[in-house]
Order: C-alpha cells, then structure tokens, then sequence
C-alpha cells in the first residue's frame, strides 16, 4: 500500500518531496486538481467535494493506506468532515491528515503570529482557532492573498514581489515575531518572503514542518508502516497538465511521468 499526498494544484509538490527526502523507502501517489484550482476561493461544500472524490480516488484506485491533505484550504474545510464522516462508513482502517495543525502548533511558541493564506483558509479562522487551543495568549493576524496560487500555477514568478510586498506589509505593520505560510503552495516563493520580512521573524513553513511530523506519527503508529510497501516509487496524477506543471516535477522529482486522469 502507497501514501497519498493530495493537493488542490502543484504546492503540494513541494511537501511531497520534502516527505519523500526524510523517508525515500516508500511508495508515494501525488494527486494535483490542477483542473479546479484554486480552492481558495471556492465554497466550502465545493471544498468538501473535491477532496472526497480525491481521497475517495487514491484509497480505491491507487490503494494508499494514508493519505496527507496537502493543503491548508482542505485542510481547514474538508478534513473533519472526512475525518468523522467519510472514513468511518468507506475506509475504518485507514487514515486522513491535514498539514495545518502541525503548523498550528508551530506558532503556539510565539507571542504575535501573521498568517498568510487564501481566502478560503482566512474565512474559515481555523489557524487562529488551532494555535488559541495551544495558547490563548498569543495575538494571531492574517491576511488573504488570493493572486499568490494562480501565479504560482501560470509559472510566473516575476510578479510575485510585488504582491508578496503588498500581502505581507500589514502583517509586518503588526510587529509580528513569527509567520505562517499558511498554503503549501507558497513555500515555492520562500526565498522571496526571507528578503522582505525582517530577520527576526521566523517563518513557518509547512515543507519543513510536515516530514518530521508526518515521521513521529508513523513511529506511533505501526500498524501503518506495515502496510506501506517499500520501493521507493513516487506517481504523479493530475486533473489537467498545466503550464508549470512539468518544470516543477522535474524539478523536485527528475524524470517522472505526469498520468492525466
């Protein structure tokens, strides 16, 4: 049995290769609704749609044992629903996890905490909510930046400074100490956000977060690792071949064949 990592473009990518680098030894199946993104600003039943029939697809046709929700606006509008719902009537012996509450708990250390997300992400307040069960002492601030994702997905990442400085300056107008890069597509301009945000501010960035976590589950779960077959495998799938598209997998992932579905 394979881990699914499902995500609703290509940001995902991002976290499954930094998966893939701490445990190379399994199988892994990638899916990108590359078709439907952005999620941010869907509804969230659409929301809750889409990632079942993901999560529906990689548990029946591509037999994973767990599947990671790669990101945050699924995460935040769809997880427990499929949590508490979906999987106890299809799949009782196989998990769903979501990247957000690592992150979440992350921020719990800090007094003053930006979020940058979608739209999607900021509306449902699941961030805010997460990091307060932790600690209701810190101050949370967000803000949406719905053109991020869409440039991330065309490729074209010589808009991004601009945007990224108006995203980011009300979050750095607050004194924060530390920021979410609460989208896992956002990652990719990582480089980017260090050269803007001042150096005191740490950035919490879910591609280094996730693996480490991902790895203590295992180690508490092992009747999970042993279901997972070990190959070294990774297959990518996605709804539409986009733009971009090819340039990222070969670039996290070498020679990999992309399976339209």
């Amino acid at each position: 049995m394979k881990i699914g990592i499902f995500d609703s473009g290509l940001g995902g990518l991002i976290i499954a290769q930094a998966i893939r680098k701490m445990m190379p030894e399994y199988d892994y199946v990638y899916f990108g609704d590359t078709k439907r993104v952005p999620y941010g600003n869907k509804s969230h039943e659409a929301v809750y749609e889409f990632t079942k029939e993901a999560v529906d697809y990689l548990f029946r046709k591509e037999n994973c044992a767990v599947i990671i929700i790669a990101c945050n606006t699924a995460s935040a509008r769809a997880l427990r629903q499929i949590q508490q719902d979906y999987l106890p009537k299809n799949f009782k012996d196989r998990k769903v996890l979501g990247v957000l509450i690592p992150a979440a708990e992350e921020a719990s250390k800090y007094k003053k905490v930006g979020i940058l997300a979608t739209l999607g992400t900021v509306a449902s307040n699941t961030f805010p909510l997460e990091i307060n069960k932790l600690n209701k002492n810190i101050k949370i601030f967000q803000n949406p930046a719905p053109i991020l994702v869409p440039l991330i997905e065309e490729g074209e990442h010589k808009l991004a400074t601009f945007f990224l400085l108006k995203y980011l300056r009300p979050l750095m107008n607050k004194n924060i100490d530390a920021l979410i890069l609460g989208c896992t597509h956002y990652p990719i301009f990582k480089k980017e956000i260090k050269k803007i945000i001042p150096k005191n501010v740490t950035l919490i960035s879910q591609d280094e977060i996730i693996p480490k976590k991902l790895n203590e589950y295992f180690a508490k779960h092992p009747e999970i690792t042993k279901k997972l077959s070990k190959n070294k495998s990774i297959k990518i799938l996605v709804t539409d071949k986009t733009q971009n598209l090819e340039f990222l997998v070969k670039k996290w992932f070498g020679k990999v064949k992309i399976n339209l579905i």
